[in-house]
């Protein structure tokens, strides 16, 4: 798994084309994710794995797809399996990331044309 893993690393990344990784957008999903990470903190884990604790508590019918390029990426989502969190750190994640706080578009609108998931 690692050798595959590593062969991604030669692909450059592709969120520098991403709404929600420019301009003013990064900024101000980077100011939720510093907000995440004071949670984290507390919880000795990483904001990457907060999240995927958090997406791990939203019930039995819902599984967090990881991505990872790296072998330490991906044992670093794995650790969030040993992370519990609890009614406290929940309100606290939900209340440092509110429904609809990401700015900017998942894709650029070429893209989010085609998403049957988006469209409204």
């Amino acid at each position: 798994m690692c050798d595959y893993l590593n062969l991604s690393l030669m692909v450059q990344d592709y969120r520098v084309h991403l709404p929600r990784f420019s301009g003013e957008n990064l900024d101000r999903n980077l100011l939720l994710v510093e907000a995440l990470r004071l949670i984290a903190e507390e919880r000795n884990a990483t904001v990457a794995q907060v999240a995927i604790a958090w997406v791990l508590s939203q019930g039995n019918d819902i599984i967090p797809l990881i991505g990872a390029r790296r072998c330490d990426r991906l044992n670093e989502a794995l650790g969030a399996l040993d992370l519990h969190l609890n009614k406290n750190d929940l309100a606290r994640i939900e209340a440092a990331v509110p429904l609809n706080a990401v700015a900017g578009d998942r894709y650029n609108p070429e893209q989010m044309a085609m998403l049957n998931s988006e469209k409204r």
